[in-house]
C-alpha cells in the first residue's frame, strides 16, 4: 500500500532555520514547499505601495482578500515580482504589523489550508501547527538562542544584501518581533501541544533536516 503524502508543520521564531530546513526537507521528500511568512511580507509590500495605512485592519485586509499571490516560482503578487524586495528589515517589520490584524489572517489561514489538500506539503510559519493544520501529520517547533537567531539574521544575505549587519541591532529587532509575534491576540506564536521541539543553537542545517527526515520517516511508518 502506497504511503499517504503528509502535512508537515514547521513552526518557530525568525532565525530558528525554519526556512532552509523546510525547504531542504521539503527537496528531501519532493514535497511543496510553503513559506507562509512570505504571504505576509507580500500582502505588507502590496499595502505599502498602495498606500495603505499599516495600522488599519480593515483596510489592510481588504488588500489581503484582493490580492493575488503565486509562490510556486519565488513570491508574486497581483502579478509583481517581489521574491527579493520582500527580504529586508523595512518590510520585516511591516510584516508584524499586518499580520495582528485578524482580517488578514483569516484570509491568508483560508488560502494556506487549501494547498495541504492531498498532503505532500511542508508548510513553515508561526501558526501552522496550532492554526492553520492542527491536525498536521507531523509538527516541528524550530527554536535557537536569542543570540545565535540574532547571529544566523544578520549574516543571512537575504535580510543583509550580503554586506551583514550589527548583530546587536538584529537582536533588538529580532526581539520586537518575538513579542509581537507571541502577544498578539490572534494566532500567537506558541508550541502546539503535540509539536516536537528542536533547539538548533548548537545544530548545523544537515543535522537539523536529519532529525526531522527520521520524526518524518517514524510517522510514515506507523
Amino acid at each position: 500500500m502506497p504511503r499517504r503524502p503528509l502535512v508537515i508543520a514547521i513552526d518557530g521564531p525568525s532565525g530558528a532555520g525554519k526556512g532552509t530546513v523546510s525547504r531542504t526537507l521539503a527537496e528531501r521528500l519532493g514535497y511543496r514547499h510553503i513559506d507562509t511568512g512570505a504571504m505576509y511580507r507580500a500582502v505588507a509590500w502590496r499595502a505599502q505601495q498602495q498606500g495603505v495605512d499599516l495600522t488599519d485592519a480593515d483596510l489592510v485586509a481588504g488588500v489581503a482578500r484582493a490580492a493575488e499571490i503565486a509562490l510556486d516560482r519565488g513570491v508574486v503578487i497581483d502579478g509583481h515580482d517581489i521574491t527579493h524586495a520582500i527580504r529586508n528589515p523595512q518590510i520585516d517589520a511591516a510584516a508584524a504589523i499586518v499580520a495582528r490584524h485578524p482580517g488578514v489572517r483569516a484570509a491568508l489561514v483560508a488560502r494556506q489550508r487549501q494547498y495541504g489538500d492531498g498532503g505532500g506539503l511542508v508548510m513553515e510559519g508561526r501558526d501552522i501547527g496550532t492554526v492553520v493544520f492542527p491536525a498536521a501529520d507531523v509538527k516541528l517547533f524550530l527554536d535557537a538562542s536569542p543570540e545565535e537567531r540574532a547571529r544566523r539574521r544578520a549574516v543571512d544575505p537575504a535580510h543583509s544584501g550580503g554586506s551583514g549587519r550589527d548583530v546587536q541591532g538584529v537582536a533588538q529587532a529580532l526581539e520586537a518581533r518575538d513579542r509581537s509575534d507571541r502577544t498578539r491576540a490572534t494566532s500567537p506564536l506558541v508550541v502546539a501541544s503535540d509539536a516536537i521541539y528542536i533547539d538548533t543553537t548548537d545544530m548545523d542545517v544537515q543535522q537539523v533536516v536529519e532529525r526531522a527526515l527520521s520524526i518524518v520517516n517514524e510517522a510514515m511508518r506507523q
